[in-house]
């Protein structure tokens, strides 16, 4: 009973505004009247919201426990302010990322009403090769996760995706050579991204924070310097006041 329901809430992507009753079955492997005396009892309880046109999304209680992640929680915190000076000074997408299995997920997002659209949102995960985030967690990654990334195939997203493993390599020793990544339309078509890493105690890659902007008129120059001065601060503080063990 605990994994049907575990696979329901599992069910809900990041960004689904609602799903219907049969299509949560069908993402959770569920017979329909399983899972719809499932779903009315997490709804009664509160982990999920019926919605005025039947369909069903993630309750406040469920994103009250989720919240209280105590490693995710504490890294945000103390990223929020250097997130929020940096977007001061670029008025660009800043965003917050950290390595889960072989994808970049997304912790935290600041944007205004002048920053590029993009795909990101909080929660969201996202490939490693065709982000700045995904490619700075991907160069400081154990080799045997780079390798399983490179063997199951680098999936196209824009024709300027690095699809390539040879290319890929160099890309990932040259953001190891120079302590940042840039990107240029890999992930979205009209956008750049520039993303330094977030080192914990003992230099030991935690997260990476980054820039989205849009990729015509982006001054790189000013780009690069403020992004990674910003997660040299956020280094500091995490050293100094997080353990993630």
């Amino acid at each position: 009973m605990t994994g049907k329901v575990m696979a329901i809430l599992e069910a809900f992507a990041p960004g689904d505004l609602g799903l219907s009753l049969t299509e949560v079955c069908r993402r959770a492997g569920l017979p329909l009247t399983t899972g719809h005396r499932l779903v009315g009892e997490l709804a009664r309880g509160g982990f999920l919201d019926r919605q005025a046109d039947s369909t069903y999304r993630v309750g406040m209680r469920l994103w009250r426990i989720g919240a209280q992640a105590s490693a995710a929680s504490t890294l945000r915190e103390l990223a929020l302010p250097h997130m929020e000076e940096l977007y001061e000074g670029t008025h660009e997408n800043v965003q917050l990322a950290v390595l889960r299995d072989d994808k970049a997920l997304y912790l935290e997002r600041l944007r205004g009403p002048r920053s590029v659209p993009v795909v990101t949102r909080v929660a969201a995960e996202l490939p490693l090769h065709a982000t700045g985030v995904g490619k700075v967690l991907l160069a400081y990654a154990p080799g045997g996760l780079r390798e399983k990334v490179l063997d199951v195939g680098l999936s196209v997203h824009t024709p300027n995706t690095i699809t390539d493993p040879a290319r890929l390599r160099m890309c990932l020793a040259e953001v190891h050579r120079d302590g940042y990544a840039v990107t240029r339309e890999e992930m979205t078509l009209g956008s750049c991204s520039v993303a330094a890493p977030v080192r914990a105690a003992g230099e030991r890659v935690v997260a990476a924070l980054s820039v989205v902007a849009h990729n015509r008129g982006a001054d790189l120059r000013r780009l690069v310097p403020a992004v990674v001065t910003a997660a040299h601060a956020l280094s500091r503080d995490v050293a100094a006041h997080w353990g993630d063990d």
